[in-house]
């Protein structure tokens, strides 16, 4: 009976074959397909590491205006560092920032 068939069920089952394989590609490829899918994990899970660091500095941030406001150790401690205020007395020495040095074989080159 196979060798019977009509034109029209091969025609049918060419058809369906077709549909299936866009289906299939669509599936696949399309703009909510898996690949997509598995884009928009990867940038999900992206998201999430970049808002758990933000939290974490935020809450590092947080703590650090909580000791500037009541711990006056911090305050003189930035105080000197940063805006290099010194005691009344005391010597505020600032040496000059200098270049790294260069390997010896590099200025031999240079010369």
């Amino acid at each position: 009976m196979p060798a019977n068939r009509s034109p029209w069920r091969r025609r049918l089952l060419i058809v369906l074959a077709l549909a299936l394989l866009a289906l299939l590609v669509h599936t696949l490829f399309g703009p909510r397909g898996y690949l997509a899918l598995r884009q928009q994990q990867r940038e999900y899970e992206r998201l999430k590491l970049e808002i758990q660091a933000l939290q974490d500095e935020n809450r590092r941030l947080s703590e650090e205006i909580k000791a500037l406001k009541s711990d006056p150790q911090m305050i003189e401690r930035l105080a000197r560092e940063e805006l290099r205020l010194a005691r009344p007395g005391e010597t505020v020495i600032a040496l000059p920032q200098t270049q790294p040095l260069q390997p010896p074989a590099e200025q031999k080159k240079k010369n």
